[in-house]
Order: structure tokens, then C-alpha cells, then sequence
């Protein structure tokens, strides 16, 4: 467990690093109270990452193994395209 904790941290920590997620927090904390940014931040982070976990958890056991593999495709053909285009318009 402590593996899965610490290697779920590093990835998202990393994933996280100079996003724009993390630029938002940033310019929203120079123009307002940066506590207040702080825990509004937090607790979005937090929300949607339980609203991941939860699906992540439930999705598999509503639909059969080939629908989530398929499922996994289509994700990582989303980041491919989302990173594809991010590079094109940059």
C-alpha cells in the first residue's frame, strides 16, 4: 500500500508540475488571499479526485473486461490527441 501511495504521488506531482491547473492557482494567489486559494484549490483537487477514484473503482465491475480495455484505448488515444494537438497549436 505504502508503494501504491507513494508511487500515485510522484506521478501526479510530477503530472501536476507547470500545468495550467497549477499556473491558474498561481496567478489566482497573487491577485487574492493565497489561504483562500488555497483551500478552494484543495478542495477541487480533492473532489475530482475522488470523483476519479470512485468511477475508477465502480466502472470496472459494471461493465465486462473487454469494455474497459477498450475503455483504456480510448483514453490513451485521448491523451495522444490532446498532446498532439496541444504541440500543434503551440
Amino acid at each position: 500500500m505504502t508503494r501504491t501511495i507513494l508511487t500515485t504521488f510522484a506521478l501526479i506531482f510530477l503530472a501536476e508540475l507547470g500545468d495550467k491547473t497549477q499556473l491558474a492557482v498561481l496567478a489566482m494567489a497573487s491577485r487574492s488571499n493565497p489561504w483562500a486559494v488555497f483551500i478552494g484549490a484543495g478542495a477541487a483537487l480533492l473532489a475530482s479526485t475522488v470523483l476519479a477514484v470512485v468511477l475508477g473503482c465502480t466502472l470496472p465491475r459494471l461493465l465486462p473486461e473487454s469494455s474497459t480495455k477498450i475503455l483504456h484505448y480510448i483514453a490513451g488515444g485521448l491523451f495522444v490527441v490532446v498532446g498532439a494537438w496541444t504541440i500543434w497549436k503551440a
